[in-house]
């Protein structure tokens, strides 16, 4: 039925988007039955989803666990920057710096293990409640191995692009973490 003048809505173009879904599968962008044309972003590769980008700090947190830095490679941007003011603004500006940063960890702590509490993600920002447990078993600056378990919830938010990490806010509870290695008294 044809409705003139303000009410009259346009006649949606079904035999322009079925062409160009049959020009997109035949240049091979999606296989016979493939995502919609929505789900690609401005690069021309899938838009990332929550649950994708969920995924891909999960993947990163295994990697890390593992020491798995060829992986790790893949998964945090080259130009990453990773903030926290644990111990001041701490300030990483790379992946490599993160890597070497995550190696003198594992010299200091060489049990060190992530496990993941609960995340949450919106948009490109994935949000992950964690839990470490590791030995001191080597030096942290200035303070000496104790051979003490650090027990400690922390929370990151990570933001991806384009399946990779690229941005990162960490924050911890130091003290309490100063506290159980023995580097600091309790306040009474």
């Amino acid at each position: 039925e044809q409705v003139s003048g303000a009410n009259r809505r346009p006649a949606f173009p079904f035999r322009a988007v079925a062409a160009i879904r049959r020009l997109v599968v035949s240049a091979g962008v999606l296989p016979g039955g493939g995502r919609s044309l929505l789900s690609f972003g401005c690069t021309g590769k899938p838009a990332m989803t929550t649950e994708a980008n969920k995924q891909v700090v999960r993947e990163f947190i295994a990697a890390v666990n593992r020491q798995d830095w060829r992986r790790f490679d893949e998964l945090v941007a080259p130009d990453f920057v990773r903030h926290s003011s644990t111990f001041g603004q701490s300030y990483v500006s790379d992946r490599d710096r993160l890597r070497e940063y995550l190696i003198a960890e594992f010299k200091t702590f060489p049990d060190a293990w992530e496990s993941i509490n609960f995340m949450v993600a919106e948009e490109d920002k994935v949000t992950v409640h964690s839990h470490c447990r590791a030995t001191q078993q080597g030096p942290m600056g200035s303070w000496p191995a104790t051979g003490r378990v650090l027990s400690a919830d922390f929370i990151s938010i990570y933001r991806i692009a384009n399946g990779r990490i690229v941005e990162a806010w960490a924050e911890w509870d130091a003290l309490n973490g100063l506290i159980q290695l023995g580097h600091l008294k309790a306040p009474m």
